[in-house]
């Protein structure tokens, strides 16, 4: 189970790895460099930080970009606003973000510094956008139970991750409960995914590593990457059972970058963790 690059590109901060079920195609962010990636070399550039990304039909995805969601014609380029996201803070971006099992969209914003906690998760749903959890750091970890119990998100500055159940339309039904807590073992949780056994994934920055627990919150195994900062997984591939993850070369120093030269590619690993389709969002 050795780690390849998917291709030779490199992203100052890789994020959102999001395989399309219809296309069987793999889309990343490189939030930094304001840019969308596809696993064939197309890539789009945009005016603003995009982040994450749910799939509307084959050639449409739902887009979080530094000031709104949007949908993306993949095909020609074309824009469409579907809603404001803080576009009256300058100094906030959005983060992480999931389709969830109802066809809404969660996505988290943090402050562009990412050192104080001005950052919030949201929902878009049936044209709604609500606010669900603020303040916080810097939001990741959004993902989502097969059986549609609970959603899970993290905090990456107290380094927790957070469960909430869920009513019978996705909203939040209860107060957020700790998860994981890996502060004791200074473990920066970052994007995640939950996979068709229940399992949960999720990428740990500066760790160089996919960590996965039960759904009781006990650790199984770590998948090793060849450079620190991870940022997020994704299981695809035909039979869903590839193990994708961006990563990043911010936040590291020329040492370490001539120490990690994949810095910043995205990664697959083949698995035998069965992956779920991911969630198609219904506008």
């Amino acid at each position: 189970m050795t780690a390849k690059p998917v291709d030779d590109r490199t992203c100052a901060l890789g994020e959102g790895p999001l395989w399309h079920p219809e296309r069987k195609q793999l889309y990343w962010f490189d939030i930094v460099g304001k840019r969308l990636h596809r696993d064939d070399g197309k890539e789009w550039q945009f005016d603003q930080h995009v982040s994450a990304a749910g799939w509307v039909d084959r050639d449409h995805l739902l887009i979080a970009d530094q000031t709104s969601l949007f949908k993306f014609n993949t095909e020609t380029a074309a824009q469409t606003s579907i809603c404001a996201l803080e576009d009256d803070d300058p100094d906030t971006r959005s983060n992480d973000g999931r389709a969830d099992p109802w066809g809404g969209f969660w996505i988290g914003t943090m402050r562009l510094d990412g050192r104080s906690a001005g950052g919030a998760i949201y929902r878009y749903y049936k044209g709604e956008l609500r606010q669900l959890f603020a303040p916080l750091s810097i939001t990741n970890a959004i993902a989502f139970a097969p059986d549609k119990s609970c959603a899970y998100w993290g905090d990456t500055g107290p380094q927790k991750v957070f469960r909430v159940a869920l009513d019978k339309d996705g909203w939040p039904a209860a107060p957020p409960t700790i998860f994981l807590d890996l502060a004791a073992d200074d473990l920066n949780p970052d994007g995640a995914i939950v996979a068709a056994d229940g399992s949960f994934l999720n990428a740990q920055w500066g760790a160089s590593r996919v960590a996965r627990y039960t759904a009781d919150g006990a650790f199984i195994e770590a998948f090793d990457l060849p450079t620190s900062h991870v940022t997020c997984p994704a299981l695809g591939g035909q039979d869903l059972r590839t193990l994708y993850a961006t990563s990043a070369t911010q936040g590291l120093t020329e040492e370490q970058l001539a120490h990690q030269p994949h810095a910043g590619k995205t990664f697959k690993i083949e698995t035998n963790i069965e992956g779920l389709p991911e969630y198609q969002v219904i506008l």
